[in-house]
């Protein structure tokens, strides 16, 4: 019987994303690629890969569980993370 790894991979974060508040975070390039394409971010070098967001505040836009969450409105992150949480209790 052969050994299964259950440890997940971690992601690697290779992407560096730029605020406007000059602000930088990494990122993994499929999720740099996928802001790309839905007009989030413009790439702005290679080597590291790099972007920037191209409304501003854009950055404070996050998604949870398809969710579209502004992180300038903290109530509304704790609320949705709430209701997620009773409903995976409830389970």
């Amino acid at each position: 019987m052969e050994k299964t790894n259950d440890k997940k991979k971690k992601r690697k974060n290779t992407a560096l994303v730029i605020c406007h508040n000059q602000q930088q975070f990494w990122t993994t390039q499929a999720q740099f690629w996928q802001w790309f394409r839905d007009g989030v971010i413009v790439k702005v070098k290679d080597h590291p890969l790099t972007g920037r967001f191209v409304r501003e505040h854009e950055e404070r836009l996050v998604t949870v569980q398809r969710t579209l969450l502004n992180l300038a409105c903290p109530h509304h992150l704790r609320e949705v993370l709430d209701a997620k949480r009773m409903g995976m209790a409830n389970r």
